[in-house]
Formats: structure tokens, C-alpha cells, sequence
């Protein structure tokens, strides 16, 4: 792939394994930018202002780069659920997934600052979790550290246990769509 030298605005280690499945070299500087939470633009627009809001900060410091920003969030019934603060909300949102369909979506944006060229994306998959008992929850809780993941799980972590099916990106569920990354890349 031609491209200019890649950072990744994002510090998360499962954004890093993605991105080098794709590109075996980059910079990793995570983004100190704040995210926006107003669902009132629309789940998809929300991640996409995101992934750029990211990628723009990280880009004053990389202006000769190619910087790739990320946003991935779990929406059910068109509201946002982000990180839990604790275990108590962990278990509330598990049991809201649970026999459930949502979507995952993760807003992308490359933008290399010296040429002022940018470009934004977002995935949607459509993931559907198996019913849930209180126990099966306690169990997926006893396994995974869930309190550093949208939606309170993590499909690359006992997935099986809670998740039933997934439409579309596989990737783009653990946080970056590498098929639409590679594309982006390549056509860049």
C-alpha cells in the first residue's frame, strides 16, 4: 500500500492487533480529544465526529502522516451504551442485550494534515446475543473484564457465550472494520 507513515490515534490494544493485520508498521498516539455524547445527530454521525475529532488532534502533532482515527459504540434501540462504571451497570446492560438484536457501529477517519485531504466511514454490524439467565451473566462477568468495553462485552472474549450472531464485520465489533480500513487504505 502507498500511503504516508500511519498513527493511530487510539492507544486501545485490540485497535492495534486490527490495524496490523493490515499495515505491519505505525505509530501509536493516542487521542486526549474529547468525545461527544449527543445522540441527537445520529448514532452513526456521532462516531464519525468522533473518529475525526480524534484523528484531527492527533494530526496537529503528525502533519506529515497519515493519522487513523476511531470511534466504536454499541447502540440499542437508537441509544448509546458506552463503558459501565461499574458491575452493577455492567449486569443491568447485559440483561437489556440479552435475546436481543443491536447494532455496533465504529466511525473511521484517516486525514493527513499537510495535504488537508481527509476521509470518514463508519461500519454498522448488526449482532444479536443469545437470551440470557442472571446466571449466564454472572458467568460471562466471572470471565471477561468488561468495564473498559462499549456495551459491557467483548465478542473476541467468550463472545460465544452471550452472542448468537453477528451481521456483518466481525472486526468491526471488537473496534476497528478492517475490510473497510484496508479498502480506505488502499484507494488512499
Amino acid at each position: 500500500m502507498k500511503h504516508p507513515p500511519l498513527v493511530l490515534a487510539s492507544g486501545s490494544p485490540r485497535r492495534v492487533s486490527l490495524l496490523r493485520e493490515i499495515v505491519p508498521e505505525f505509530t501509536v498516539a493516542p487521542s486526549h480529544a474529547t468525545e461527544l455524547h449527543d445522540i441527537s445527530i445520529g448514532a452513526r454521525r456521532l462516531c464519525e465526529v468522533n473518529a475525526q475529532r480524534k484523528a484531527f488532534s492527533v494530526a496537529e502533532r503528525y502533519p506529515d502522516h497519515l493519522v487513523l482515527g476511531a470511534d466504536t459504540l454499541v447502540f440499542l434501540d437508537n441509544e448509546p451504551l458506552g463503558k459501565p462504571a461499574d458491575l452493577a451497570e455492567a449486569r443491568a446492560m447485559l440483561g437489556r442485550l440479552a435475546g436481543r438484536v443491536h447494532e455496533v457501529i465504529t466511525g473511521v477517519c484517516l486525514v493527513h494534515q499537510r495535504t488537508a485531504r481527509a476521509r470518514l466511514l463508519a461500519e454498522t454490524t448488526r449482532v444479536r446475543f443469545h437470551p440470557l439467565t442472571a446466571a449466564d451473566i454472572e458467568d460471562y462477568l466471572a470471565k471477561v473484564h468488561v468495564l473498559d468495553k462499549a456495551g459491557s462485552y467483548a465478542l473476541q472474549e467468550h463472545g460465544h457465550l452471550i452472542v448468537a450472531s453477528v451481521e456483518g464485520s466481525h472486526s468491526n465489533v471488537v473496534g476497528l472494520p478492517v475490510e473497510a480500513v484496508r479498502a480506505a487504505l488502499a484507494a488512499w
